[in-house]
């Protein structure tokens, strides 16, 4: 490749920066101003969810619904074992312990069918992550979460616009979390936001995330809880906004770029994609391979080097949250076997997948993969 293809950067090609401008211009920059709330109803409706709560980050975002939900010290949430550790460390913020399922081998979310083996006493609540934009199977864990009376805070980091039968990613749950991070399909840099149908958890969200203010509005300088600063600014909200407008033009390009790789790759032996359910809708965050490297000729870190030296970036996948240091010292336990998750991490990564990615480059990307290929 003559110019150097980043594993993602941002698509800003909509009103941007006259909505960054006029909050500028305005003095409108902190965490009040139109565009927090517009951002907030727009983006919780493109989710299918009455309520929106914009945050800094995606990861407080998780916080924040764990908070909301009265999940505390002595609780359990099942966590996918495969995912940003951020899952994971948001209901370690809140004393509570993370305990991991393994990955299904062909959609690579959470397995379902070895989610209530690991439901004890004292579980309360499950964590589905919709692993690079495809949805987890919400029926399923509805059932269990009816059955052992649990909550359901679903992870939709990846996510944004996905469907399970029809049903919008973060309107299946009591709450749903976003991230806005600079490759996410929907981006401000930085940000997050929490969705909900449930007023009574909407008012928590907003009371918790505001440092505890009187939910009258009262600012007296009494806090009856422990709250937390995790407003979003006016500005960051001005950019969500105008992404927002345009999200389900950026979903389509995902996806369309997605299915170029696929296409690509097709007859290229030893590269797998990700499986997608005929009842999901997978918005393609990232275009994702896992290499056999018996099939291949080539390991992973082989296939990386070279596609770096042909101006060609990548990322690596996740290690599982059964092999993180920081987990197993804030008591978690990693013990078990976990193969598809390590299989995941040993032999697959990211390719580049920004929206505004060519048909051109892709195809050339997808021609270098081939060519190395024993």
């Amino acid at each position: 490749m003559d110019k150097f293809i980043p594993v993602c950067e941002p698509m800003l090609a909509g009103n941007e920066l006259n909505y960054v401008t006029d909050a500028v211009s305005t003095g409108w920059i902190s965490s009040a101003g139109k565009y927090v709330t517009e951002f907030e109803k727009q983006f919780a409706a493109y989710s299918d969810c009455k309520y929106g709560v914009a945050v800094c980050n995606g990861t407080v975002a998780l916080h924040l619904a764990l908070v909301a939900l009265g999940i505390g010290e002595g609780d359990e949430v099942i966590v996918p074992t495969f995912t940003m550790i951020a899952s994971a460390f948001a209901v370690c913020y809140t004393g509570a312990k993370p305990v991991f399922v393994d990955a299904d081998p062909n959609t690579w979310n959470i397995d379902v069918i070895k989610i209530e083996e690991k439901i004890t006493p004292r579980t309360k609540a499950i964590m589905p992550v919709h692993i690079f934009g495809q949805m987890c199977d919400m029926d399923a864990i509805q059932a269990l979460a009816d059955k052992y009376n649990l909550l359901i805070v679903e992870d939709a980091a990846e996510a944004h616009g996905a469907t399970w039968r029809g049903r919008k990613a973060g309107s299946c749950s009591h709450v749903g979390c976003f991230s806005f991070f600079a490759n996410k399909n929907i981006t401000t840099g930085e940000g997050g936001m929490v969705v909900t149908n449930d007023e009574t958890i909407y008012e928590k969200l907003k009371y918790y995330k505001n440092v505890c203010f009187p939910m009258n509005g009262v600012r007296n300088y009494l806090h009856n809880d422990i709250g937390f600063n995790y407003r979003m600014s006016n500005v960051v909200a001005a950019i969500g906004l105008a992404q927002t407008e345009k999200a389900d033009e950026y979903k389509a390009m995902r996806m369309h770029n997605n299915e170029l790789y696929r296409c690509y790759l097709a007859d290229v032996p030893g590269i797998c994609f990700q499986n997608i359910l005929p009842q999901a809708e997978c918005v393609s965050w990232m275009n994702t391979i896992v290499l056999d490297p018996a099939l291949y000729g080539h390991t992973k870190d082989e296939l990386i080097a070279f596609l770096r030296e042909n101006n060609v970036d990548s990322r690596l996948l996740f290690n599982g949250m059964h092999r993180q240091k920081s987990l197993l010292d804030f008591g978690c336990d990693c013990t078990g076997e976990y193969p598809v998750c390590d299989m995941l991490t040993e032999n697959g990564f990211y390719l580049p997948s920004a929206s505004s990615l060519t048909e051109d480059v892709i195809k050339a990307i997808c021609t270098l993969i081939k060519n190395f290929a024993k």
